[in-house]
């Protein structure tokens, strides 16, 4: 039988699961499909292509025994599993935060730089979930004129955290809609009917370690060290899609009409240019694509573009990436 043999680490949590949806759904040639996770949920199965697969164990040594090998678990089994699974001749893509600045580990979007892959040594790294958004809406413009500075401001939704914080969310907000005081354990306050203004921890420098993550990661897939970028990330009561309010000073004035007919050609950009016009989580949700609205010259900086990004953070923002970065390496001659 043609095709590969898939192992997914981390498969029954939500980007696992939404791995194994979206490789279904875009018929990515598997040949196999082993599905592990943590002792918790081993022996429960996922529906794959009109069966039932069995999680196993993640401790078992199949994992290895694979072709391809999404990780999505968490940065510690990342860390441990990873380099050993590559060194048995699987490609591992890996959704953790451990190898994304690694100067060795390719950081891949592949709208935006997909001969980033070429010479991989095993290890391809899926970028966090706002830094995808943001690239893939900011690299229309970069390549009309460089980009000196990006201000961003995330909106993040609670899937972003997980089963359990979707939960909580769910939880929360039937507890205050009944008068009752909802009692915080995902997230350090109430997420329900409030804004929280903190993903990960804090560093010295008063940034968070979500902000980091964008600010590091957008200047390595844009290959410039050089743009300078503060974010402000925020966690906020939606269920799924993170949203953000971006602004980008450029090198060269650009109107407003070329920037949206740039945006308009890049693959996976869904734009809109009505006068009133915008997306919102509730209608991007369990899409692909990225949406932006609200395009306008800042007037705030010289040479200045704001516009309002909102992208499903378990499709394109976690697991649809990581199933066409396999697609790009087969495209490529590189699995």
């Amino acid at each position: 039988m043609a095709g590969y043999r898939v192992s997914i680490v981390g498969a029954t949590g939500a980007v696992g699961r939404c791995i194994v949806a979206v490789l279904e759904e875009r018929g990515f040639p598997v040949r196999s499909l082993n599905l592990f996770a943590s002792s918790r949920t081993a022996g429960t199965t996922i529906p794959y292509r009109g069966d039932e697969v069995e999680v196993r164990d993640i401790a078992l040594e199949q994992v290895r025994d694979c072709d391809i090998c999404f990780f999505c678990a968490t940065n510690q089994v990342s860390r441990e599993m990873a380099p050993v699974v590559r060194k048995s001749g699987a490609v591992v893509i890996d959704k953790s935060s451990v190898f994304r600045l690694d100067p060795e580990v390719p950081l891949v979007v592949p709208e935006v730089n997909p001969g980033a892959v070429d010479g991989h040594k095993g290890i391809i790294a899926s970028p966090n979930c706002s830094t995808i958004q943001l690239v893939v809406a900011v690299k229309p413009i970069y390549d009309l004129s460089r980009i000196r500075r990006i201000w961003a401001a995330t909106y993040q939704s609670v899937s972003g955290t997980g089963h359990e914080a979707i939960d909580e969310l769910r939880e929360q907000t039937a507890t205050v809609l009944s008068n009752g005081v909802p009692v915080p354990r995902v997230y350090p306050r109430r997420i329900a009917f409030n804004i929280i203004p903190h993903i990960d921890s804090f560093a010295p420098s008063g940034y968070t370690g979500e902000e980091m993550k964008l600010i590091s990661e957008t200047k390595k897939i844009l290959n410039d060290e050089g743009i300078r970028i503060t974010a402000t990330a925020a966690r906020v009561p939606v269920f799924y899609c993170h949203s953000e309010a971006v602004t980008v000073e450029t090198e060269e004035k650009l109107s407003v009409s070329v920037v949206v007919e740039a945006l308009r050609r890049m693959p996976g950009v869904v734009v809109s240019d009505e006068a009133n016009g915008y997306h919102t989580p509730v209608e991007c949700a369990g899409r692909d694509d990225i949406y932006v609205s609200r395009v306008r010259e800042d007037i705030g900086v010289d040479n200045g573009i704001s516009m309002w990004i909102v992208g499903d953070n378990l499709r394109k923002g976690a697991a649809t990436n990581a199933v066409q970065i396999a697609e790009l390496l087969m495209a490529r001659g590189l699995i």
